[in-house]
C-alpha cells in the first residue's frame, strides 16, 4: 500500500510562461522531498514538488518551498574577501587562492597535519563531502576534520554502529504507510518534517495507524497523537528502559528472535528489571497508565516503527538511549520486516551523504579507520601509500575548538556552515575562532564569515549538480538549473582548484584527484563503495532521476535498491566488517580489536544495558528553570537561507521564549514582555511566549537566531559538554533563570 496524494505544491513568481523545470531534490530537511526547479531567463524563479516521486508525491514544506529565494538574495557575495587592517576587503580569486595555500604550506611546513582544521557542512553533495574526505585524508594527512552533522545527526551514526555494527538505518518511509503504531521520540515532526508529518496523518486516516509522541512539549504534534507522553528532560533513559522492562515483563518479546540474532540479552533483561512504571513515573513525571499503554501498543501491534531525532540526540547519554530504541526492536523481532524498525533519523539533507563518503569520520564506505585492512582497501582504491593515512579517532568540533585555544591548530577552514551561531557556549567559541586563521567558504556574509580572515563566496543549490542520501538511504541526483551569479565557483570546484595548487599526487607521481565533474567524482565513489554496506555500485546520475531516486545498498543482487536492511537477521558485526569496534556507552573509552572479537557478535545484534543518570546540570534556586531548544517550522539552522526569504522571515522575524502561564504569572510576565534569560554561560534578550506547550518549569527557546550585533542567540546559554561516545553536543541540557525587563533598564 502506497502513499496517495493529489496535492502539488509550489511557489513560483515569474511575469509570463517559464523556460523550464530542472529536476532536483530539495536541499533543507532530510526528507529529501524531490522537486523542480522553475526558471526563466537563466534565473530561478521558483519551485514545485515532483509527484511522482515516491518521497513527498509533489509535497513540499513551507522552508522547502522558499529556498529558492536564497539564490536571488541581493546581498549574495560577489568576489572574495580578504582581511587587511581588521577589514574585510574584496579580492580576486587569484589573491584568496594564493593566500589560502600560502597559509596551509606554512602552517603544514612548521606543525605538520596536526595545524590545520576542517569542518564543513551537511548540506553539501555527496560528491563534495568524497573530495573533502580524498584531500583531508591522502593529501593533507590529517584527522582534524568534521562536520556540523556533528551537531544533530553523529549519535544516530553511533547508536547504529553500536547496535549494528554500521551506520545506515534499517527502516524506509514506506513502512509509515503500512506500520501499526508509530513511535516519535523527540522528533516533533509537525515543524521539523512537515511532509513525513502528512504522510503520518494519511497513514491513520487509511490505516488506523496509532501515533505515540514522546517529548517534553506539548507541541502540535504531541496535540494531534493518540498518547502523549511528557517527559522531563533528560530522561530518555528511563522512559525507554520503563517500556522494555514492561514488554519483557508481559512476554511482547520474540524469544526466538533474540536467541538466533542477538548478544548481550541477560545485561539488557537486568538493567531493566528495577525499571517498573512506578520508578520511572518518580524519575520523568510520566503517569503509570500512560507508560503501561505506550508498551502495551508497542508489544502487541504485529508492526512498529520509531522514529527519533533532537530531541533524543542532543540529550543525555543520547547514544545508550539510541541503542535503547534499537534494542526495543531486537527483542521484539520488528526490524527488517515491513511497517517495523528503528528509524534513526538525519537531521539534514545530505547528512546521510557526509556519513557513507567519510567527509567526518570514518574512512569512505562505512571503513573503519582503525582495521588495518580497511586502511590498506583504501588506499589501494586511492592509490596512495597506506602508511600516509591518519589511522584511529577522528577530531571532532569540540576538540578541534580546544586544540585551537591552546594553539595546537592554527588554521580552521569552515565551508557551508555557520558555527559562529551554531556551536554551544556561542560566546566562548567566538573568541576561540577568533585565535586562528579562519577561512570561510560561504555564499553570504554569515555571522561566521563575518569573522574570518578569508572569504570564499560560492554556488549554491540549483546552481549546481551532485547527488545527496536521505534519511531512508534514498540517493537522488540534483540537475544544475542555472548558472551562479558572477561566476561563482562550487565548493566542488573550490576544492579541487586547491588540490591541485596544493600538487598531491598518489604513489605514481599522478594527481590525487583525477575527476573534474561531480558525476565523474561520483563515479569513482561507485567503485569505492562496492562491497560495502552501502554500496551504490550499481547508480548512475540516470537511473537516479528514471526511479525517483534510489536506496542503497544497490548492486548486481539489488539493481534498483533495497528497501530495507537487515531482513534476514544478518548484521555487520563480523570484526573485519564494523565500521568501529564500538566505545564504552558510560565512558566513551574506544574498544580494542581484540576486545570486540571477543564478544563474538559475528552477525549478531548487539543488546546493551544502561542506568539513567541525572543531568549535568539540574535546576536550582538560582537557575530554577528547565533549558530548552529546538527548530521551528520556518526557519532552517541559522537562517542563512530561509532568513532570505520573505515570508518565512515575516513568519518569524526574531527570536524568543516560551514560557508556561503559571510560571508567566509567577513572574509577573506577560506575553510580548521582553525578559533576560540566563544561565553560567551567559544571557539573551528575547520577548516572551506565554503558552502550554511548555511545562511549568520547563522553557523552550529556537536556536536559529543569533546575529552578532543582537543578543538573542540560544547557544549563549547552552552546555559545553557532549556525549561520550558520539560526541554531540547536549544542547537540550541545562538550568537557567528567566527576568523580565524593565522599560527604562539598559542592557
Amino acid at each position: 500500500m502506497g502513499w496517495d496524494t493529489t496535492r502539488v505544491d509550489m511557489n513560483i513568481y515569474s511575469q509570463g510562461k517559464i523556460d523550464r523545470l530542472v529536476y532536483s531534490t530539495c536541499n533543507i530537511c532530510s526528507n529529501g522531498c524531490g522537486c523542480f526547479i522553475a526558471v526563466k531567463d537563466d534565473k530561478i524563479v521558483g519551485i514545485m514538488g515532483n509527484e511522482d516521486y515516491p518521497v513527498n508525491k509533489g509535497r513540499l514544506g513551507p522552508k522547502g518551498e522558499n529556498q529558492w529565494w536564497a539564490n536571488n538574495s541581493i546581498d549574495r557575495l560577489a568576489t572574495p574577501l580578504i582581511r587587511h587592517n581588521g577589514k574585510l576587503l574584496s579580492a580576486t580569486w587569484e589573491d584568496a587562492y594564493s593566500l589560502l595555500v600560502e597559509k596551509t604550506k606554512g602552517i603544514y611546513k612548521r606543525k605538520g597535519p596536526g595545524g590545520l582544521a576542517f569542518y564543513h557542512t551537511g548540506q553539501a553533495y555527496l560528491e563534495e563531502y568524497y573530495t573533502i574526505s580524498k584531500i583531508t585524508r591522502a593529501g593533507l594527512r590529517m584527522h582534524h576534520v568534521d562536520a556540523n552533522t556533528r551537531l544533530c545527526t553523529a549519535t544516530a551514526e553511533w547508536s547504529l554502529i553500536e547496535s549494528f555494527g554500521t551506520d545506515g538505518p534499517p527502516a524506509c518511509q514506506e513502512d509509515v504507510d503500512v506500520t501499526d503504531v508509530i513511535v516519535f521520540i523527540g522528533r516533533n515532526s509537525n515543524e521539523t518534517n512537515t511532509v513525513l508529518w502528512e504522510r503520518v496523518l494519511e497513514a491513520r486516516k487509511k490505516n488506523g495507524t496509532k501515533i505515540i509522541e514522546i517529548d517534553p512539549r506539548n507541541d502540535v504534534s504531541s496535540k494531534q497523537a493518540d498518547l502523549s507522553l511528557q517527559p522531563r528532560s533528560g530522561t530518555n533513559v528511563a522512559v525507554l528502559n520503563g517500556v522494555i522492562h514492561l514488554l519483557i515483563r508481559n512476554k511482547w518479546i520474540d524469544k526466538q528472535y533474540i536467541e538466533n540474532h542477538t548478544i548481550g540479552y541477560g545485561q539488557l533483561e537486568k538493567t531493566v528489571a528495577r525499571y517498573t512504571p512506578e520508578f520511572v513515573e518518580q524519575i520523568t513525571n510520566i503517569p503509570q497508565n500512560k507508560l503501561n499503554q505506550c508498551a502495551e501498543w508497542i508489544g502487541t501491534s504485529k508492526k512498529t516503527l520509531t522514529v527519533l531525532l533532537q530531541g533524543v540526540y542532543q540529550s543525555m547519554d543520547s547514544t545508550a538511549a539510541g541503542t535503547l530504541v534499537n534494542s526495543m526492536h531486537l527483542i521484539m523481532g520488528k526490524i527488517g520486516k515491513p511497517g517495523s524498525g528503528p528509524f534513526q533519523h538525519a537531521g539534514q539533507p545530505s547528512a546521510m551523504s557526509n556519513r557513507e563518503v567519510g567527509g567526518a569520520g570514518f574512512y569512505p564506505g562505512y571503513r573503519n579507520n582503525s582495521n588495518p585492512k580497511h586502511i590498506e582497501e583504501i588506499a589501494g582504491l586511492w592509490n596512495v601509500d597506506p602508511s600516509i593515512l591518519p589511522v584511529g579517532p577522528q577530531t571532532y568540533i569540540m576538540e578541534i575548538m580546544q586544540l585551537i585555544e591552546q594553539g595546537e591548530i592554527e588554521l580552521l577552514w569552515v565551508m557551508f556552515t555557520n558555527p559562529a551561531v551554531s556551536l554551544p557556549n556561542r560566546n566562548k567559541m567566538i573568541e576561540i575562532m577568533n585565535k586562528a586563521f579562519l577561512v570561510v567558504q560561504d555564499p553570504f556574509l554569515s555571522e561566521t564569515a563575518e569573522l574570518a580572515d578569508l572569504v570564499l563566496p560560492t554556488a549554491l543549490w540549483g546552481e549546481k549538480e551532485g547527488t545527496m542520501t536521505n534519511l531512508e538511504r534514498r540517493v537522488n541526483v540534483l540537475r544544475k538549473a542555472v548558472h551562479p551569479p558572477y561566476n561563482l565557483p562550487s565548493d566542488f570546484e573550490i576544492l579541487l582548484e586547491f588540490s591541485n595548487r596544493m600538487g598531491f599526487k598518489d604513489r605514481d607521481g599522478n594527481p590525487l584527484i583525477t575527476y573534474s565533474t561531480p558525476e565523474e567524482a561520483f563515479n569513482e565513489w561507485r567503485k569505492v563503495s562496492k562491497g560495502r554496506p552501502c554500496d551504490m555500485s550499481e547508480m548512475t546520475y540516470d537511473k537516479m532521476e528514471r526511479l525517483g531516486g534510489i536506496k542503497w545498498p544497490c548492486n548486481e543482487q539489488y539493481p534498483n535498491g533495497k528497501e530495507r536492511l537487515y531482513t534476514d537477521g544478518r548484521f555487520h558485526t563480523f570484526t573485519d566488517e564494523v565500521e568501529s569496534y564500538g566505545r564504552d556507552l558510560l565512558t566513551g573509552r574506544a574498544r580494542t580489536r581484540e576486545e570486540f572479537t571477543a564478544l563474538q557478535a559475528n552477525g549478531r545484534g548487539i543488546l546493551y544495558g544502561f542506568d539513567w543518570a541525572p543531568p549535568l546540570e539540574m535546576p536550582s534556586d538560582e537557575y530554577p528553570y528547565e533549558l530548552n531548544t529546538g527548530r521551528l517550522v520556518y526557519h532552517w539552522h541559522t537562517r542563512t537561507k530561509t532568513g532570505r526569504a520573505p515570508i518565512l522571515h515575516m513568519a518569524s522575524p526574531e527570536g524568543y521564549v516560551e514560557i508556561n502561564p503559571e510560571d508567566a504569572k509567577n513572574l509577573e510576565i506577560q506575553m510580548g514582555n521582553m525578559v533576560r534569560v540566563s544561565t553560567k554561560r551567559g544571557s539573551i534578550q528575547v520577548p516572551a511566549r506565554i503558552t502550554d506547550v511548555v511545562k511549568q518549569g520547563s522553557i523552550f527557546i529556537p536556536f536559529h537566531y543569533g546575529t552578532l550585533t543582537e543578543n538573542q542567540a540560544a547557544n549563549v546559554l547552552t552546555l559545553e559538554t557532549w556525549d561520550l561516545v558520539s560526541k554531540q553536543p547536549q544542547y537540550k541540557n541545562g538550568a537557567c533563570r528567566i527576568e523580565k525587563i524593565m522599560i527604562n533598564e539598559g542592557p
